[in-house]
């Protein structure tokens, strides 16, 4: 892969279609080195980085996108998140043994896809469809043609070292026909996986779409950060009481361990860290104390 920790945006001049390809490298290893996870967890954590940064890419918001894939089997929680910065994270919950030859709806049992949107400023919106297919790629494909009724086209591949998307859909506008579409998401549909995670934009582009008239934007990084902090911590803590909270902290010899589900940082809470939350003012300093 020649576009590691890349996503590009493709313009086709002629026709009413856009285009987004993904890569990730270092990104992907940085969350899949905060957790064991069983190896087709990591290939579909692969998958949804790659599908989140390229769902991400077409709005044009400052804020967060999530897609979460939820169920009753042996994996409870999908998850991965990308903000306007470009910055990934995602985690996943799963008990007992997972199979690695379960497809996509059998690892999530009775499952539903959720496709969530939180702007700085505005209103938080969420789409919501079942998990009835066997991959991750026609579960999204269906999420659009039911909910946006946007045809796309979406292909996605990871393999414990390297994720990549490329995804394409007709633009909310007057076109130029289904015939179109019918071509472009036809030749889309012959790209191996191996040619999306090997084969650099450029020559992916090449052999795509040599016949039509089409090019690159200027890549965008991508990189693995988390936005915990000690102060969202302490806020989570919140949702008790300081009397349940103190109770804990006998039994637990003086200190409250919060940890990050996606990065495993922990921030330690003492009796004077709560008794300042609940008063006021209550502040923390330039070393993440409470005050």
């Amino acid at each position: 892969m020649s576009n590691p920790d890349q996503i590009q945006r493709i313009l086709f001049d002629q026709i009413d279609v856009r285009g987004v390809v993904a890569g990730l490298e270092n990104s992907y290893q940085e969350v899949l080195s905060r957790h064991d996870y069983p190896l087709v967890l990591q290939r579909l954590l692969g998958e949804m980085l790659a599908a989140v940064s390229m769902l991400s890419s077409t709005l044009k918001f400052e804020g967060r996108l999530l897609l979460q894939a939820q169920g009753e089997g042996a994996v409870r929680l999908l998850m991965a998140e990308c903000n306007h910065h470009q910055d990934l994270r995602a985690i996943a919950r799963y008990e007992g043994e997972v199979a690695d030859d379960l497809a996509f709806n059998e690892l999530l049992v009775k499952g539903r896809i959720a496709l969530t949107i939180e702007p700085e400023k505005g209103q938080r919106y969420q789409g919501v469809v079942p998990l009835e297919h066997s991959t991750l790629a026609q579960c999204l494909q269906a999420y659009f043609e039911q909910s946006e009724q946007l045809g796309t086209s979406i292909h996605l591949a990871a393999d414990g070292q390297r994720a990549a998307g490329l995804m394409l859909q007709v633009l909310p506008a007057e076109g130029t026909g289904d015939e179109d579409w019918s071509r472009v998401s036809m030749l889309a549909s012959t790209l191996k996986d191996d040619e999306l995670l090997q084969l650099d934009n450029e020559e992916l582009l090449f052999r795509l779409f040599h016949e039509e008239t089409c090019r690159l934007y200027e890549p965008q990084s991508l990189r693995f950060q988390c936005d915990c902090s000690r102060e969202r911590s302490a806020e989570a803590l919140k949702f008790m009481t300081e009397d349940e909270l103190l109770d804990i902290l006998a039994e637990q010899n003086g200190s409250i361990d919060v940890g990050c589900q996606f990065c495993n940082q922990q921030y330690h809470f003492d009796e004077t860290d709560i008794r300042a939350l609940f008063s006021e003012p209550g502040y923390l300093d330039q070393d993440g104390r409470m005050h």
